[in-house]
């Protein structure tokens, strides 16, 4: 079945797109609001509203495949593509992507999705929002071509099996980290709560003490508030390489004992600790910090598990800390690696090397990007999902929650007819 038109319209993202340059050199805050003028090249405000482009493929039989672009909430920093503004895509995906779709076949995703990677703007590649959203898109093309859900395809493509329980969905707090928490264990979210810990002084603590208060809070408030005890989320703190501060990113000895403490204090739950460090420099030396503190917890027979972030953006780069061992698991950060081609592989390869998968992404995406993310995940089964998009915790969780639930309850069905 061919693809006869492409309809894009742009749209609002669950959360904002941030100048990181501009909050590092010390934009303050006015309520939701950061004060200052912004640094990085395309932003009319520190803080501005996320943007999204929902690219809609027309098939022949009238049917309508859809996904959205989207980018990450610091886009143009770190050298991420530039700020994505619907405005200044959309144009170019009618002028320069258009053609290439149609009249093509839609009958064979990493096909479609090697054609896309393929193409060039003047010499460059496509801004990985657009190459996020348009494989979202094919995917969906293929499945309503052929008549199965989007997990089926994927699964047959890539040589994996559709799982037959739900992912373990991993919930984001932000700031709000108490009241957000409430809402996590009364949803029932097997991991929480992410927490945001970026900041020594007013979140670590200077000796760690404010986490280690934190993490005791936070068990006691499950054990208070958990309908029965059968509920034990996993507890996953993002601490963006603050531990690595207070202690030296090269101490695995005192990183060690501070993260055993964690484990300790967190008991009866498991305890699964973000970003340790964060070595400014490089890649290489990141890896290499992660990997010698992952060793040393090892070692000592400690059951903290570690998890990659920083400068795990990329295919090439998931590869490259999986193969060293850099943490226990990996944060596969969706729209980062461009079309959901590239997340599927990144989940197969962790999981071919014996590290954890987690399929995260942003709070900056959309609502279709996320239930596209769950088809995919559904298919090649990580460890856990980012609950996305937003930082309210209900919406994304619900969002990726119930686009779990209809595909197991499609799937039974579809066996019970013995299709």
């Amino acid at each position: 079945m061919k693809i006869i038109d492409v309809v894009c319209s742009r749209g609002r993202t669950g959360f904002y797109f941030d100048d990181q340059r501009a909050i590092k050199q010390g934009a303050g805050h006015d309520g939701v609001f950061y004060t200052g003028a912004p640094v990085t090249e395309g932003f009319s405000a520190v803080r501005q509203a996320g943007e999204s482009i929902s690219v809609m493929l027309v098939l022949e039989d009238g049917q309508i495949a859809h996904g959205d672009c989207a980018a990450v909430q610091y886009s143009g920093a770190g050298g991420r593509d530039p700020l994505f503004l619907a405005k200044d895509f959309i144009p170019l995906i009618d002028e320069h992507i258009k053609p290439h779709l149609v009249g093509r076949e839609a009958d064979n995703f990493r096909a479609l999705a090697a054609m896309m990677e393929s193409i060039q703007v003047n010499g460059k590649r496509l801004h990985t929002a657009i190459r996020y959203g348009l494989s979202q898109a094919l995917l969906d093309a293929v499945a309503k071509a052929t008549h199965r859900l989007m997990c089926e395809v994927v699964a047959d493509e890539y040589g994996c099996t559709v799982a037959e329980e739900p992912i373990a969905i991993f919930t984001q707090s932000g700031d709000d980290r108490y009241l957000n928490s409430d809402k996590m264990i009364i949803k029932g979210a097997q991991v929480l709560p992410h927490a945001l810990i970026n900041n020594v002084k007013e979140k670590l603590g200077e000796n760690g003490e404010k986490l280690k208060e934190y993490v005791a809070w936070l068990r006691d408030r499950i054990l208070e508030h958990r309908a029965d005890e059968t509920y034990a989320p996993v507890l996953h703190i993002d601490c963006y390489g603050t531990i690595g501060q207070i202690f030296g990113n090269f101490n695995y000895g005192a990183m060690a004992d501070y993260i055993e403490e964690l484990g300790r204090i967190a008991k009866p739950f498991h305890l699964r600790i973000e970003g340790p460090m964060d070595c400014d420099s490089d890649r290489e030396t990141q890896i290499e910090a992660l990997s010698g503190l992952t060793r040393e917890l090892d070692a000592r027979g400690c059951d903290v598990e570690l998890v990659a972030d920083e400068w795990c953006n990329t295919l090439e780069d998931i590869k490259l800390f999986a193969d060293a061992k850099a943490g226990h698991m990996v944060q596969i950060k969706t729209p980062d690696l461009g079309g959901v081609n590239n997340t599927i592989e990144a989940v197969l390869y962790c999981k071919e090397k014996g590290i954890g998968a987690y399929q995260g992404g942003t709070c900056n995406e959309t609502d279709r990007s996320a239930q596209v993310c769950v088809q995919c995940a559904m298919a090649t089964q990580p460890v856990q999902i980012l609950a996305k998009p937003g930082m309210g915790v209900d919406e994304g969780y619900m969002i990726v929650y119930n686009e779990m639930e209809r595909i197991l309850a499609m799937r039974r069905a579809k066996k019970a007819a013995g299709k």
